[in-house]
């Protein structure tokens, strides 16, 4: 594997994810490297991106560009379900996901399952604005593994989210068809999940197999999109399914006025921003949702 730091420059190089092509970063410092139980770990001081973490060569977030996958996977589930007041975040180390869950005016309650405590910890030291998502009193975290926790906690959730990274290592089962089966025996009645879904610039057909694991178990299912200039393509989707089966993501039910959004801080998700998500190219609609 070629050395992802050379000449002063981070290199995302991942030839089974996405051969032909790279993406990098110049650096001012590398902050930290370790390799952990399960990943290795860097983080890194870039020139255009400011503070980034990678996790086994592959970047999971930057501070410049974070808060659009961390307000996307968080608010459209949020804001399709009729009272989201239980929540069960899977992964999302970082902390960033829970910072957006606990804004919104309806979650009471936030349970956190995350694999690898040094990514906590690491966060919680160079990823301050993202790791205060733990200080919220709304937040309980463990250290733990998502499949056990949800099979101890059955129908307890009115929502899962799943902040994975890509399909490679620790993360690669939270892809499966089981570990759909897995989270609708967490769920509640009309309960919904959403789980970082894949980008169709890259593997279309990889993100139609995910969405058909996931409508064996979840009458209606779709795939959401948005634009984060730090992952492969600029890209990176969601698929979220819900065991509501007249259930219609494109219409949120909940929509937040000029001064809540201002309140809460949202750089990304808007009312309007929502139904966008869920419009997708002619071509990514013939494979996605052919039979």
């Amino acid at each position: 594997m070629v050395d992802a730091i050379q000449n002063g420059w981070f290199s995302e190089i991942q030839n089974d994810l996405w051969p032909g092509q790279a993406f990098s970063l110049k650096l001012t410092k590398v902050v930290h490297e370790e390799k952990s139980k399960y990943q290795d770990i860097k983080i890194l001081n870039t020139a255009t991106y400011g503070t980034c973490l990678v996790l086994d060569g592959i970047i999971q977030c930057t501070t410049r560009d974070e808060f659009s996958y961390q307000e996307m996977i968080s608010f459209l589930p949020l804001n399709s379900h009729p009272a989201p007041k239980k929540v069960l975040i899977v992964g999302g180390g970082d902390g960033g996901v829970a910072r957006e869950v606990a804004k919104h005016p309806l979650v009471e309650e936030i349970h956190q399952v995350e694999i690898d405590e040094r990514v906590v910890e690491l966060s919680k030291k160079f990823l301050p604005n993202m790791a205060c998502g733990f200080q919220s009193p709304k937040v309980k975290l463990t250290i733990g593994d998502g499949f056990v926790y949800m099979k101890e906690h059955a129908k307890e959730f009115d929502v899962i989210i799943t902040d994975s990274s890509d399909p490679v290592g620790p993360a690669e089962s939270l892809f499966q068809e089981s570990y759909y089966e897995l989270m609708k025996n967490a769920l509640r009645p009309g309960g919904i999940v959403c789980s970082q879904g894949g980008s169709f610039w890259l593997d279309c057909a990889y993100v139609k197999k995910t969405m058909d694991g996931c409508k064996k178990h979840f009458p209606t299912v779709a795939y959401a999109h948005t634009s984060i200039p730090s992952y492969p393509c600029g890209h990176i989707g969601f698929v979220i399914g819900s065991l509501d089966s007249d259930k219609d993501f494109k219409k949120p039910l909940h929509n937040f006025s000029p001064a809540e959004l201002e309140n809460m801080e949202l750089k990304y998700y808007s009312n309007n921003i929502h139904p966008a998500a869920f419009s997708l190219p002619r071509w990514v609609e013939l494979v996605l949702y052919s039979k």
